[in-house]
């Protein structure tokens, strides 16, 4: 499902990512976990092309995201193109980036007819359909401004969802959030990644890796260091940056 093959990428003469390496398959569920400015959320925003890499291939179900090549040369792709790619691509960020004049039906229901062109009627019918899942029906004309931190975050949730994504990326998703919210969210997670849902996951919730990720990457410094099933990473750590890491947080 996702191919990361020699990326790089540089943020001015700040070298964030070193030669990144990653495989996800299919229904595979990867929790990403590193210390602060180890190139987690850089690596997000590059496998959608939000940012450009500098170097390597990045490829989404077999389709390479934001560049083509015509003969030898490679091209960056036009915005439009970028766009289509990013559909199969959910994203789920730190910090909710709900439409504040929208309602929580609004915002869920915006993606599926703007950009994937649905019948109104279909997408609202959708996106209470996802409101159930993640137990907030009841809001559907509330406005985010009327919610609780951990109830965006699941209605963003929602809306990534309604996209029909085949991968769902999630950027630290409980970090902004009060410690007595950050349960209904990773409760929501773990539904998603139930029904099979292809998900990648930048977090400090070690017990969340723990207990719903297939495989752990742990990076450091641009870096993957460590990559294999959860339980052997979070148990028996190999690298002495990892074992040391996994101190401090537990």
């Amino acid at each position: 499902m996702l191919s990361i093959q020699g990326v790089h990428k540089w943020l001015g003469h700040n070298h964030v990512l070193k030669g990144v390496d990653i495989t996800v398959r299919t229904g595979e569920i990867v929790c990403i976990l590193g210390p602060s400015g180890s190139g987690k959320s850089t690596l997000l925003r590059c496998i959608n092309h939000l940012d450009p890499v500098d170097g390597g291939v990045i490829e989404v179900a077999g389709e390479r995201i934001g560049y083509e090549t015509h003969g030898t040369t490679l091209y960056e792709q036009g915005e439009r193109k970028v766009a289509k790619a990013r559909q199969q691509i959910g994203m789920v960020f730190q910090h909710f980036n709900l439409f504040g004049h929208m309602t929580v039906l609004g915002n869920v229901i915006y993606g599926p007819t703007k950009i994937l062109g649905k019948p109104k009627a279909e997408a609202v019918q959708r996106a209470h359909e996802l409101l159930a899942k993640v137990g907030l029906e009841d809001k559907a004309g509330s406005y985010p401004s009327q919610l609780s931190g951990g109830q965006q975050q699941r209605v963003a949730i929602a809306r990534a969802l309604a996209m029909e994504p085949r991968l769902m990326m999630f950027d630290e998703p409980t970090s902004a959030l009060d410690p007595e919210l950050v349960g209904e969210v990773l409760t929501t997670m773990r539904q998603v990644a139930e029904e099979g849902m292809t998900m990648v996951v930048v977090t400090h919730e070690i017990g969340f890796a723990r207990e719903v990720a297939d495989r752990v990457v742990f990076m450091d410094q641009g870096r993957v260091l460590e990559d294999g099933p959860a339980r052997d990473v979070l148990d028996n750590p190999q690298h002495e940056r990892t074992a040391g890491f996994l101190r401090r947080v537990h």
